[in-house]
């Protein structure tokens, strides 16, 4: 999954879930170590970031399907864990989340905040969020637009 803050990413993800893929999300992570406001501290990303590439590693590696219920607001961050899969003979797939910006906007100001993909983002760093995503392109492997 890929997309900004707001996007769908985890609406998608989910569905993807319901039929059989195994979803790591990083929300969800957080969520399970009871952080309740984004971003996280940097420490604590490398932390998450760590268990999620072994349990990602894992799954691939006997044969499960998985979505990544990140944001990959970079092609950098998108490439470091394309390569992880590519390593371990799997071309990885992007579903992007081509949403409009005042529609990512209005979502996450009427996010809930008890459910654990629901973070809620002060406006400026969710317009931050959006202004600053690089959105994927062909050349960097398979590519799904939703829009």
């Amino acid at each position: 999954m890929c997309g900004p803050a707001g996007s769908g990413k985890s609406t998608v993800a989910r569905r993807l879930e319901e039929g059989g893929m195994a979803r790591l999300s990083f929300d969800q992570e957080a969520w399970r170590r009871s952080i309740r406001s984004m971003p996280l501290p940097t420490d604590l990303h490398q932390e998450i970031e760590a268990e999620l590439r072994t349990r990602l590693s894992r799954l691939v590696t006997t044969g499960v399907d998985v979505v990544l219920d990140f944001s990959f607001w970079s092609r950098r961050e998108r490439e470091k864990w394309r390569s992880l899969v590519r390593s371990l003979g799997v071309e990885p797939e992007t579903i992007y989340l081509d949403t409009p910006r005042a529609t990512v906007l209005e979502r996450v100001a009427a996010r809930r905040t008890d459910q654990p993909d629901a973070y809620q983002l002060e406006p400026e760093l969710a317009a931050s969020y959006f202004d600053h995503f690089e959105p994927p392109s062909a050349d960097e492997g398979p590519l799904t637009v939703i829009s």
